[in-house]
């Protein structure tokens, strides 16, 4: 009988475990329907007299999508300042779309500080461009439009 009691025990610790790796590894401060695919916003940027227009916030070290306010790097004091007061004068339900695509979302030091901040500050229609890879992987190379330079 102890054998079993002690069978059941570590089946619950494991699978306590594993459910609570899960839950750390994938906890981001976005939700899947808070990422903006690359194609919506490209064309919004296309054809905006027939789209949302989005103020665009770049959070990296330097972009190229039309529009966007260059901020600089959130994981930078000056670049989360720039950041905080862009949003500062923003009424809340405005469509803010922040991106960097310095590098994947995996090991990007700007997109997790700039969105959580932009919640935080309660903007109820945020949304990160999901440049799952980079800028250039996901954006330039998809022929998307680009800033002139």
């Amino acid at each position: 009988m102890w054998k079993f009691s002690l069978l059941i025990s570590l089946a619950l610790i494991t699978g306590l475990w594993i459910s609570s790796c899960g839950q750390s590894a994938s906890q981001e401060p976005w939700t899947d329907a808070e990422l903006l695919s690359p194609d919506t916003l490209a064309a919004w940027l296309r054809h905006p007299e027939q789209s949302p227009h989005p103020i665009i916030l770049d959070v990296g070290p330097a972009g190229v999508i039309p529009g966007a306010r260059e901020l600089g790097p959130a994981h930078e004091a000056e670049g989360m300042a720039h950041l905080k007061s862009t949003l500062s004068q923003l009424p809340k339900n405005s469509l803010v779309v922040i991106y960097c695509g310095c590098c994947p979302f995996s090991k990007c030091p700007n997109v997790r500080p700039a969105f959580q901040l932009v919640k935080q500050m309660g903007f109820t229609h945020a949304r990160l461009l999901n440049l799952s890879d980079n800028l250039k992987k996901d954006w330039i190379d998809k022929g998307y439009p680009i800033e002139n330079p």
